[in-house]
């Protein structure tokens, strides 16, 4: 097979344009994920829901997304990449917009869930996109770069933006400016893109769907209850034993069936395993450090939301300072083995400096410098990884090579939010019962809290360089010649 050429890319011309739609669909998914986390207290004063129900505004999304993104990234495959993304954009959009209008708890859960349904279909035909526009390497390098910044630091513009509407407008306006990002998102994209159905349809892998989207809600689910009910709830354990149950016979029917949902092709490269497995690391320390730092924040040091937010930009200043180092200068000359090692390692040092927070720390000493190192090493790994999660891939399975990325970060999130949230609560509890009662005990053992989430992000990063140093292989990734993609589905 001959090496792809400008000439078979229908996109080619306008690749850069492209990024930037592709761009600010990434960033409406990724922020959606934390948003909404600001606007709650004013949505449930709006609304009168209860405390227990609150979780539900987060949890519909992440069970709809992170259970349904290796189907739609298989439909991405199958049906053409352009189409899929442009409905997934419009879908989204009027979620949004009846979440925005919800008149009771119920309708806004479902909006919630519908969006998570739409940007399952979106967000793997979005990466795949990428993947098959850019087929000169060092563009595509920049191409992922900026892709990476933005699965980085796209919580912390959501956290910023949250704040913004919820302090100036009201918890609506934090629906529906999806809309501003969506709508035209959707329109540029039915111009610049180029729909090409796919040569070959093999027929849909019906069992591998049931089993894949059933296992992962179980497991999204599961996790959600973890953090609620506790991790010895009956619950909790029968929804993470069926979880087990359920994605385990689905790898032993991906193995046996002729068309299976992911080729375990997909997963057997080192690199692109590697990849997989650092997003879903970086998802659980990442969703921690947001939890927790904009409690510290708020609650400890008095920030207002917009404050808090403001507070996350020079993590995201490093962080894409890591993506441009990584990109342009690191990768091309040592490969993803040690830029990943070296991310994980600064990400995990960036969390024991929070370690170190007390009721009496300011921002300026000890926060910002932990932000600063937190940021490079996170733009270092997640530029590289989202080079690697589809390098090399064929054509026919960018979409599901592209799903992974972000069921990894979604896993990696439940995971890490549900472990992290239930060590901090009872961590506050018994430093309540060992400490005698004071002034400001409460506030000591809130941090008490933080802190020990803190340490356990720096243990997870600190894992992740480990098993990334070994998963990764050594040197710079060689692609065969063809094995690079030449056509957008």
């Amino acid at each position: 097979m001959s090496p792809p050429t400008h000439q078979d890319n229908p996109h080619h011309a306008r690749r850069w344009l492209i990024l930037a739609v592709l761009a600010v669909a990434q960033l409406m998914v990724i922020l959606d994920a934390t948003i909404v986390n600001i606007a709650l207290p004013s949505a449930q004063e709006s609304l009168g829901f209860s405390n227990d129900s609150r979780q539900w505004i987060v949890t519909a999304y992440a069970l709809a997304f992170g259970s349904l993104l290796l189907l739609g990234g298989r439909l991405s495959d199958l049906f053409g990449r352009k189409w899929m993304f442009v409905v997934g954009l419009f879908g989204f959009a009027g979620a949004s917009a009846v979440g925005g209008a919800a008149p009771s708890f119920e309708v806004l859960v479902g909006a919630r869930a519908l969006q998570g349904v739409f940007g399952a279909m979106l967000a793997p035909a979005s990466l795949a996109l990428l993947t098959v526009t850019f087929t000169d390497p060092a563009e595509r390098r920049k191409a992922t770069g900026v892709y990476g910044a933005i699965a980085g630091g796209g919580g912390a513009v959501g956290l910023l933006l949250g704040g913004l509407l919820t302090e100036y407008t009201s918890w609506r306006a934090c629906m529906y400016v999806n809309l501003a990002f969506a709508i035209p998102a959707g329109l540029a994209a039915m111009r610049l893109l180029h729909h090409q159905v796919a040569t070959l349809k093999p027929r849909l892998d019906i069992p591998g769907v049931i089993t894949a989207t059933s296992g992962l809600f179980a497991l999204v689910y599961g996790f959600s209850k973890a953090e609620t009910v506790g991790w010895s709830s009956g619950v909790t354990l029968g929804f993470l034993g069926a979880a087990v149950v359920l994605l385990s016979g689905f790898v032993a029917i991906q193995r046996r069936v002729e068309h299976p949902l992911l080729p375990l092709r997909v997963l057997l490269d080192r690199n692109r395993a590697g990849a997989y497995v650092a997003v879903a690391i970086a998802g659980a320390g990442m969703f921690g450090l947001f939890l927790f730092l904009t409690y510290f924040l708020q609650d400890t040091l008095g920030f207002s939301p917009v404050e808090a937010g403001l507070g996350f930009l020079p993590m995201t200043a490093a962080l894409l300072v890591g993506v441009g180092l990584s990109s342009a200068k690191l990768l091309p000359r040592i490969g993803p083995r040690v830029v990943v090692t070296l991310g994980m390692a600064l990400a995990g040092t960036g969390m024991l400096v929070f370690t170190q927070l007390t009721v009496d720390s300011s921002y300026a000493t000890d926060v910002l410098p932990g932000l600063l190192v937190l940021g490079l090493g996170v733009g270092l790994t997640m530029a590289t990884v989202m080079a690697n999660a589809t390098l090399g891939v064929r054509t026919s399975d960018a979409g599901v090579a592209s799903a992974m990325v972000n069921t990894g970060q979604q896993i990696g999130g439940s995971i890490g939010t549900a472990l992290l949230s239930t060590l901090s609560a009872s961590a506050v509890t018994s430093y309540l019962d060992s400490h005698p009662k004071s002034a400001d005990l409460a506030a000591q053992a809130a941090v008490h809290g933080y802190t020990t989430a803190f340490w356990i992000s720096a243990a997870i990063f600190a894992g992740g360089a480990v098993v990334c140093g070994v998963l990764l292989r050594p040197g710079v990734p060689q692609v065969e010649p063809g094995a690079e993609l030449a056509m957008a589905h």
